[in-house]
């Protein structure tokens, strides 16, 4: 809808329905310069794939989905790929039980520096691919509550996260994964 619309710097949706919509795939992808970006008036309830939702948004540097029912979303792959403004992603309103790919998530989200992912429910997730790679300031990382019972693919996860000082890997069940290749590459 409002992909690479590099020259917008914010947009305002005062009468966007959105309770009908279910794909929101790429909406706003190559935003490259959007700063500001309200979507508390976002209907999210029938949305079932949010990839590449805010792919390259790097001048991004706040965005509030608190307003966001993730409950049917099966895919979250590159969700916030290369948001590099974005310091802070408070996901806790977040319902992932449903999700099946979460690969390249944040990944090249090179100003976060701290993620609490406590309340995702990740049962179902298959591919966790590069999902934090290149998150190079990214100190904390909150995982302690993951199942990763189904998950095949974990390559190149951690990757390039060289300032991460806090990682419980603990609830971690690895015994699907037939790609763990370069995981805490550097």
């Amino acid at each position: 809808m409002f992909a690479k619309c590099d020259k917008i710097k914010e947009i305002n949706f005062i009468r966007l329905n959105t309770s009908l919509v279910r794909n929101m795939h790429k909406m706003f992808s190559d935003c490259s310069n959007l700063t500001n970006l309200d979507l508390s008036s976002f209907d999210t309830q029938n949305v079932t794939n949010m990839r590449d939702m805010f792919y390259h948004c790097e001048k991004l540097n706040k965005l509030d989905l608190s307003s966001f029912n993730t409950q049917n979303v099966k895919d979250m792959s590159y969700m916030f790929y290369k948001c590099n403004n974005l310091n802070n992603l408070d996901l806790s309103s977040f319902d992932t039980k449903n999700v099946k790919d979460m690969s390249y998530m944040f990944s090249n989200c090179s100003n976060l520096n701290s993620l609490d992912l406590s309340s995702f429910i990740t049962k179902n997730v298959i591919n966790m691919m590069d999902m934090f790679s290149n998150c190079k300031n990214l100190k904390n990382l909150e995982l302690s509550s993951f199942d990763t019972e189904n998950v095949t693919d974990m390559s190149y996860m951690f990757s390039n996260c060289i300032n991460l000082i806090n990682l419980n890997l603990s609830s971690f069940d690895t015994k699907n994964v037939t790609n763990m290749s370069h995981i805490f590459f550097h």
